[in-house]
């Protein structure tokens, strides 16, 4: 049966935190991205839906305990006679706020809009075997996520036993600046680099954009392709086989490996990136991207330049320290991190299917 919010939950509005904000509150305050502080006093009841009234509107939070939330967020408080909390959770993740929002700078809802947003209600039963159901294929999901997590760490370890901290050289092992262990080899960006209009789904050469280099490697999900005829006019900026990418603007330190595995025979990188060309007689491929995600959040502190939007220059990269073991105990670690990556394999594939299962079901039961 169809109804309205109005008619199914209560929205408390938040307030200023400053007047009960206390380090050694018992209740926590919330705002539109999660805990803001705590107070020694409550707003909303306890399992009440959080939705931003400014900023972040399409991010909804479930808090299971009472909680003060500020003037940024709105307290959905369901019904519970005709309404359980955690089935009105689930369909706020899955509509879409946007659509709500009526300014073109800070995105921004209003109370009476979202008492007027539609929501068909099957029986509190049907309700909780919709809830059951989701929850348990959540868990399954946050299990497998902690899975990869595991062999993440795994890595981390071996690396730390064979090799020690990367940040502090606790073995005393040689070391080298990055310039010096790999060639790094910037874009084309000058007069040929391509238009908008020159870029196509589909075409001869790959061109990588931000969404492709991710925290754990390439992404093709969405590929951008220059023809053939742009390829050749470009001079530098292409892979080879054996090339590691890294992003060097914005989001700062992700690492992709240029492997026979990768499905595209051309491709280059945007100007918000570089090559790096390992010298294989001083650096595993393999052995430097693991030990550089180690030390990433201390390169992002130290050496990371640019207010506006960061910057990884070429000229800071030479004081960027890698270890340098021996080249055979770099290889044995590699190939141990391949095996470990098979792990992976197995475990992204299973969480993947499980992300596919819950979010068939979640249109299936909230459109």
């Amino acid at each position: 049966m169809e109804y309205i919010f109005d008619d199914v939950l209560e929205i408390k509005n938040g307030k200023n935190q400053k007047a009960v904000e206390n380090p050694e509150g018992q209740y926590p305050i919330y705002g539109s991205g999660g805990i803001m502080g705590y107070a020694n006093d409550y707003i909303c009841e306890a399992d009440t839906v959080i939705i931003g009234r400014k900023g972040s509107i399409n991010n909804p939070i479930f808090v299971a305990e009472p909680f003060w939330n500020v003037d940024t967020a709105f307290g959905l408080s369901a019904r519970r006679e005709i309404l359980l909390p955690q089935y009105l959770f689930y369909f706020c993740r899955k509509y879409d706020f946007e659509k709500l929002n009526k300014t073109v700078t800070i995105p921004s809802l209003t109370k009476s809009d979202l008492l007027k947003i539609k929501i068909d209600l099957p029986s509190k039963e049907e309700q909780q075997n919709v809830v059951n159901k989701l929850t348990k294929i959540e868990k399954v999901i946050d299990f497998r996520r902690k899975e990869l997590s595991a062999l993440d760490d795994l890595i981390k370890a071996r690396f730390v036993e064979l090799f020690g901290d990367p940040l502090s050289n606790s073995l005393g092992l040689e070391t080298k600046p990055m310039t010096e262990v790999c060639e790094i080899i910037d874009g084309d960006r000058g007069k040929n680099y391509p238009t908008a209009d020159e870029f196509t789904d589909e075409g001869y050469c790959l061109f990588l954009n931000a969404k492709n280099v991710t925290a754990s490697g390439f992404n093709f999900d969405t590929c951008m392709f220059v023809s053939k005829e742009k390829d050749e006019v470009l001079r530098k900026g292409k892979l080879s086989r054996g090339d590691v990418v890294l992003t060097t603007r914005g989001t700062l330190g992700n690492l992709a490996f240029y492997t026979d595995d990768i499905p595209f025979e051309h491709v280059r990188i945007n100007s918000g990136m570089v090559i790096l060309r390992m010298k294989h007689e001083v650096v595993n491929e393999v052995y430097f991207i693991e030990q550089f995600k180690m030390q990433l959040a201390d390169i992002k502190e130290k050496i990371a330049s640019g207010s506006a939007q960061p910057q990884l220059p070429i000229s800071t990269m030479n004081k960027i320290q890698i270890l340098i073991p021996d080249i055979e105990i770099q290889k044995q670690f590699a190939e141990f991190v391949h095996q470990v990556d098979k792990s992976k394999v197995v475990v992204q594939k299973a969480l993947s299917e499980t992300q596919m299962l819950f979010d068939s079901l979640m249109q299936k039961y909230f459109g």
